[in-house]
């Protein structure tokens, strides 16, 4: 794991971030990126009440994902500065 990077589930609410890497197999892989979790992207927690799943907003939707899930996606914080959420596609 990159120096600064760790798993989203481990990001409290409110906090901004960049996704790093999606670790797991070709299934989990392909349905993030289907729901536009992929590398590169700015994404927000909108809640994690660190039990049960993790709320986040990605471009302009929000996703539900269960914790296990939210293990597998490696981001990195931005250190307190507020994402401007631009598709980077």
């Amino acid at each position: 794991m990159e120096n600064g990077a760790l798993p989203l589930s481990f990001l409290p609410t409110g906090r901004d971030a960049t996704i790093k890497d999606v670790l797991g197999g070709f299934g989990l892989r392909r349905k993030l990126t289907e729901l536009g979790v992929v590398r590169g992207r700015l994404i927000r927690v909108v809640q994690n009440d660190f039990a049960g799943p993790i709320i986040i907003s990605v471009g302009d939707g929000r996703l539900a994902l269960g914790r296990g899930m939210a293990q597998k996606i490696i981001v990195e914080e931005l250190n307190g500065k507020r994402a401007a959420f631009d598709d980077p596609n």
